[in-house]
């Protein structure tokens, strides 16, 4: 039976560090601030919203909220970007995507400050993740696995590592912050050659595909540590992850569950960001 990789665990050590690094930026009277930019009202936003809201008040970092109607210009759009920008109090945006067809999202995303991209979607960003710099900041699902590597104490020199899928949301910076670690990484996709037999042979797998259940057990070896980063809901309505729990969970050496697991952290990374952002700030 594998070991759990618990969120909470890794969230809870994750939420005192950046307690304390509040305290200090306090005693600085620096206050961390996150500003929302919310285009419309859909229902998947507002549940990230609640959520980013909530562990902001548990950390002691203030949010502000920017909501723009959903028939808004993309002058409109722009020009609420810039003011954030140049708005010395607010150390992260969070802009919700997609944002409505009408609206250019890229030309949305070129315009926000690196400095200030705590969700790491601008180039700026992704150019600090591949070239290992402290520029903008890494997406916050693919630094929440590597959180849960350090947390419980998985060393990842000389492993081998696959990752299963290469999004820029987590699949290709989280390939590039396993080579940070040492580790040599192979990247799955749909176009992958006999990929059971490439994902048996990796001593870490992190799982990305978007699609539920789809690593099951012919993709799966005894020793393995495996990160499940997929949230879906399967036929009988519930949450389930990319990776079938039940047949990895008697085959591999720990597993994140689902719920549970990476999307339990990623809320603390992306406030993490914010407090870290104000950090730099005063540098």
């Amino acid at each position: 039976m594998a070991k759990q990789l618990l969120g909470k665990e890794v969230t809870a050590a994750l939420n005192d560090r950046i307690r304390a690094t509040v305290a200090v930026l306090k005693e600085r009277e620096v206050m961390p601030k996150m500003a929302f930019l919310r285009v419309g009202e859909r229902p998947d936003d507002l549940s990230y919203e609640r959520g980013a809201s909530k562990r902001c008040e548990t950390l002691g970092v203030t949010y502000e909220k920017y909501i723009l109607p959903n028939d808004c210009t993309q002058e409109e759009l722009l020009e609420t970007m810039n003011r954030l920008n140049q708005d010395e109090s607010i150390h992260g945006i969070l802009m919700f995507r997609p944002l409505p067809d009408h609206l250019n999202e890229e030309e949305a995303v070129a315009m926000m400050d690196p400095a200030k991209d705590i969700d790491g979607i601008t180039a700026g960003s992704m150019a600090g993740v591949f070239m290992g710099t402290n520029q903008g900041f890494a997406p916050c699902t693919a630094q929440a696995c590597m959180e849960i590597l350090d947390y419980y104490g998985i060393d990842c020199t000389g492993k081998k590592a696959v990752v299963v899928g290469r999004s820029l949301v987590v699949g290709k910076p989280a390939a590039i912050m396993l080579i940070g670690k040492n580790a040599t990484v192979t990247v799955c996709h749909t176009r992958t050659k006999d990929m059971p037999s490439v994902v048996r042979e990796a001593d870490i797998v992190i799982v990305a595909a978007g699609r539920p259940g789809v690593i099951d057990g012919r993709y799966l070896s005894e020793g393995q540590i495996v990160i499940d980063v997929g949230i879906n809901v399967n036929e009988e309505g519930k949450l389930c992850g990319d990776v079938c729990y039940d047949e990895a969970e008697q085959i591999v050496d720990m597993i994140t569950p689902v719920p549970g697991g990476v999307g339990s952290v990623t809320t603390s990374v992306l406030v993490g960001h914010v407090v870290e952002a104000a950090v730099r700030s005063l540098k």
